[in-house]
């Protein structure tokens, strides 16, 4: 195995709206994968251009995942100048997927014209719960059938224009109280129950083909009464058997309490590679660097699979390859284009008008 390509199974985050030397050298000399973007990088559109094309300099054989969660409503990084779309769940009760592939398209094109190439949506939770306020309007319906089709709708209408899609959070956040930023949450579901809801959505998603899918920070009864899904090897076998995904499994930021508080960085990212994730993530760039330490750490010390790590190597490459071979830099001046008032203003109509 060859060891630099480690680096490619990690997304770090970055501090400002310019990248540091100490960052600058730590993406290079470790060949990592991708940054996650928040909206402390972000002052306006030509400047979010300027720091991706710096970021991507960066890149060995392919360019990194920029990615991002810019879901529309209260979930978004970019609060000026792209368009400010209301909540997935007033878009959901429009009962319109046609109308949800335009609203993602946009998204898309807007992010894709600034060189974001991976956003972490749609969600694919059901909003079951009425005291769920971590994910709530964030889900397009109450109702799987409903979250189904939008999810759907979503992902094409994000690929369409560039931007990969990452369903999340597998598998199924929506009937939770607890907001796993900040504690862990219990699912207490039996596998039919979660097969007749939770799920629809996600193999709906699976088959809608999402390059990517995200892991939450739950513990959930049915499949592992102990670790957190992220953490668990029943749960990405669960999700690789039960929807046949066979693509990208991420986890969600690896720096919420969920997990931080009750497991070390180092142990948290050595538990996660061999319970099954292909990328780990991180919303710092001190977190990111002393996982990737750890990992290196277990290569070396033969606790960490390499013929497991290689099959990750080899399916985020593989994505790469397949999304990114004609890399070319973001081209400052045509950013405005796909950014117009007007563009904007049309797209929010539609959407007050269905």
């Amino acid at each position: 195995m060859n060891l630099f390509e480690v680096g490619q199974l990690f997304i770090t985050g970055i501090e400002g709206i310019t990248l540091k030397d100490e960052e600058r050298k730590f993406i290079l000399d470790n060949n990592i994968g991708g940054v996650i973007l928040f909206k402390n990088n972000f002052s306006d559109p030509g400047q979010l251009a300027e720091l991706i094309n710096d970021i991507q300099t960066l890149r060995d054989e392919y360019p990194l995942f920029i990615s991002v969660d810019q879901e529309g409503g209260r979930v978004r990084r970019f609060q000026t100048h792209f368009t400010q779309f209301p909540s997935m769940f007033e878009i959901g009760k429009k009962d319109s997927p046609k109308l949800t592939f335009e609203v993602h398209k946009v998204l898309a094109d807007e992010l894709s014209s600034c060189g974001i190439n991976l956003d972490f949506s749609p969600c694919c939770d059901i909003w079951s719960n009425p005291k769920n306020n971590v994910i709530g309007d964030r889900a397009f319906s109450d109702k799987a059938e409903d979250v189904e089709k939008h999810v759907s709708a979503a992902i094409r209408g994000l690929h369409t224009g560039g931007v990969l899609a990452c369903a999340k959070h597998f598998p199924g956040h929506g009937n939770t109280s607890k907001d796993s930023h900040f504690d862990l949450p219990f699912v207490k579901k039996t596998l039919e129950e979660l097969r007749a809801e939770e799920l629809v959505p996600f193999q709906k998603a699976s088959k809608s083909r999402a390059e990517f899918m995200m892991m939450a920070h739950l513990v959930v009864d049915a499949i592992d009464k102990e670790l957190p899904c992220t953490l668990s090897k029943k749960a990405y076998d669960f999700l690789r058997e039960e929807l046949k995904y066979k693509k990208i499994i991420i986890t969600d930021d690896m720096e919420m309490k969920a997990v931080a508080d009750r497991f070390t960085n180092e142990e948290a990212a050595i538990k996660a590679l061999n319970a099954g994730a292909d990328i780990i993530m991180y919303r710092s760039l001190e977190k990111t660097k002393s996982a990737y330490e750890a990992v290196m750490q277990a290569i070396k010390e033969q606790t960490l699979n390499k013929g497991e790590l290689e099959a990750k190597i080899r399916r985020v490459m593989s994505c790469k390859q397949k999304f990114f071979k004609e890399y070319k830099p973001v081209y400052i001046p045509t950013v405005s284009k796909s950014l117009r008032v007007d563009r904007q203003s049309e797209i929010l109509d539609k959407i007050s008008q269905a």
